[in-house]
C-alpha cells in the first residue's frame, strides 16, 4: 500500500474536517455495500483492515468461514459533496481473509487478477462507458413507472426537474474527480445518457459504482427516482451500457495500426482484430455476466436498438461490436465499442470476463470473421443463418447454460464466484418462472 497516499488521506481528513469515512465494496451481483468508521479508526483500518461478517453479504463467505477484512484503498479517497457539507468521505476497499490473502469472493480482486494477467502480457485495459438510465416520478413497483418528460434523442427541453438533475449530477461527478465527456437526453421518455471519459478499467469500475449512487442520491433529493433497470418501460428502448474498449502498451494504443499505410485500410491493428475476435467467439459465454437480470433479455430483442446478433462492423450501430471512426492524427482514440452490456451489471466482473475473452483472442491469434454490413436490427433468423451469425442468448436461462459450459468464464471469475453466481441466478430464473404476469392473465384467462 502506498504510504504517501495514506499520509495524504490522513492529512485530508484532518484538514477538511471529515466526520465520517464510508468504506465501500460490492457483493457478487454488484450491489454497493458500506461500513462507516470515524476518523479515529482510519489509521488502524489502513494497517489492519476492518473486520466484518462476510456470511451476511451475498456471494461472500459461508457461516463457518465468515470473518473477512475490508482494507481501504487510499487512492480512491473522495469527499461526498452532497452529504453534510462534504464532511463525509468514501474509499473503496479490497476484501481479504484474516490471514492477509485476497478473498476470492471479492469482485474487485477478480478484476485485478485479470488486469494483472493482461499486464503480464504487456497490456493495460482502458474503458469508457455510455451510462443510460431513467428518471421516474417515484420507485413504487406496484404500478407502472411514470416518466418525467416525453423527450427523445438530444431534445433540448426547457428547464425541468430531469434536466436540472442531470446538470447537478454532472457537477457532483466532476467535483469527485469523475470526468464527463458527453450528456444528453436519450431516445425514450425520461431516459438520459451520461458518458464517462475513458480511463483504466479498475478506476472505471469504481467510477461506475460511484456514478450509480450519485444519480440515485441526487434524484432522491428532489423526490424523484432514478433507475438503471435495463427495460423498465414496455414498447420503448431499454438502457444499455455501451463500452468503448482498448488495450495500451505503455503509452501506445495497441489497437491502432502501427504502419501509416496499413492504417488507411485497416481500422485496427492485428492485436485489436484478435481482441475483437476473442470477444465475438466468447460473447455468448460472457453474456450472463454483462446482462445478469431476467429483465436484461427484454432489452436484447429484435425491433429495438440493442444488439441481438454476434457480429461486428465499422460504424454500424446494429452490430454487437462497432469500430468507431477515429481521427488519423489521434491514435489514442482507436477503440472498439461493445454494445450488449447493460448498466445493472457488476462492472468489476463484466470488465474481467470481457478482458479475458479479448485476451484469449490475442493469445490465441483468433481470426476475425467477416464484417456484417446489413442492418442487423431487421435481420431474420433465416437471413442470419445465411450470413453465419449466431444470436446472443435470448434469456437468462440460456445465458447461464452458456456460462456454465465456459472454461474461460470459470477461470476469469474463479471457482468461488463462478459457482455462487450460477446458483444465485438459477434461483432468480426459477422465481421468474413461477410468477404469473398480468400479461398472461389478460391474454389467457378470458379464453382458456
Amino acid at each position: 500500500m502506498n504510504e504517501r497516499q495514506i499520509d495524504y488521506v490522513l492529512r485530508a481528513v484532518e484538514d477538511r474536517n471529515v466526520k465520517l469515512i464510508r468504506l465501500w465494496f460490492t457483493d457478487v451481483v454488484g450491489q454497493l455495500k458500506s461500513v462507516a468508521i470515524s476518523p479515529m479508526e482510519l489509521e488502524n483500518a489502513f494497517d489492519e483492515g476492518v473486520h466484518f461478517d462476510g456470511s451476511a453479504i451475498d456471494g461472500f463467505s459461508r457461516i463457518q468461514e465468515s470473518d473477512v477484512l475490508a482494507k481501504p484503498d487510499p487512492s480512491t479517497f473522495e469527499l461526498l459533496p452532497w452529504t453534510d457539507a462534504g464532511t463525509t468521505a468514501r474509499m473503496f476497499c479490497d476484501i481479504h481473509l484474516p490471514g492477509g490473502q485476497p478473498f476470492d469472493g471479492d469482485p474487485r480482486h477478480v478484476l485485478r487478477r485479470n488486469l494483472n494477467d493482461a499486464l503480464g502480457a504487456g497490456y493495460s485495459f482502458f474503458v469508457a462507458p455510455e451510462m443510460e438510465f431513467f428518471y421516474f416520478a417515484d420507485g413504487d413497483p406496484s404500478k407502472s413507472p411514470t416518466p418525467l418528460d416525453s423527450g427523445s434523442y438530444f431534445d433540448l427541453t426547457t428547464s425541468d426537474v430531469a434536466s436540472d438533475l442531470r446538470r447537478r449530477t454532472i457537477s457532483v461527478l466532476e467535483t469527485m474527480g469523475i470526468p464527463v465527456e458527453y450528456s444528453f437526453h436519450e431516445d425514450s421518455p425520461s431516459q438520459h445518457e451520461i458518458d464517462l471519459r475513458y480511463t483504466d478499467a479498475m478506476t472505471m469500475a469504481d467510477q461506475i459504482m460511484t456514478f450509480r449512487l450519485v444519480v440515485r442520491e441526487l434524484a432522491m433529493e428532489q423526490g424523484r427516482f432514478a433507475s438503471f433497470m435495463p427495460k423498465p418501460l414496455p414498447g420503448l428502448q431499454g438502457s444499455g451500457m455501451h463500452l468503448h474498449l482498448s488495450l495500451f502498451e505503455r503509452d501506445d494504443n495497441a489497437f491502432h495500426p502501427e504502419d501509416p499505410e496499413a492504417a488507411k485500410s485497416e481500422v485496427l491493428s492485428p492485436v485489436g482484430r484478435n481482441f475483437m475476435a476473442g470477444l465475438l467467439i466468447h460473447a455468448r459465454e460472457i453474456t450472463a455476466i454483462t446482462n445478469q437480470l431476467v429483465n436484461s433479455y427484454k432489452r436484447l430483442v429484435v425491433g429495438f436498438e440493442a444488439p441481438v446478433w454476434v457480429s461486428w462492423a465499422k460504424n454500424n450501430r446494429s452490430a454487437l461490436i462497432r469500430v468507431p471512426v477515429t481521427k488519423p492524427d489521434k491514435p489514442t482514440s482507436t477503440r472498439i465499442e461493445y454494445r450488449s452490456p447493460d448498466p445493472a451489471c457488476n462492472p468489476y466482473l463484466a470488465f474481467a470476463v470481457i478482458l479475458a475473452a479479448g485476451m484469449a483472442g490475442v493469445r490465441g491469434g483468433y481470426e476475425l470473421p467477416d464484417e456484417i454490413h446489413d442492418n442487423l436490427f431487421e435481420l431474420t433468423p433465416t437471413e442470419a443463418e445465411k450470413l453465419g451469425v449466431q444470436p446472443l442468448p435470448r434469456s437468462l436461462a440460456e445465458a447461464l447454460d452458456e456460462m456454465e459450459r465456459s472454461e474461460l468464464v470459470h477461470n476469469a471469475l474463479g471457482e468461488h464466484i463462478f459457482e455462487w453466481f450460477l446458483r444465485n441466478k438459477r434461483s432468480e430464473w426459477g422465481s421468474y418462472k413461477l410468477h404469473v404476469s398480468q400479461w398472461e392473465l389478460e391474454r389467457y384467462l378470458p379464453t382458456w
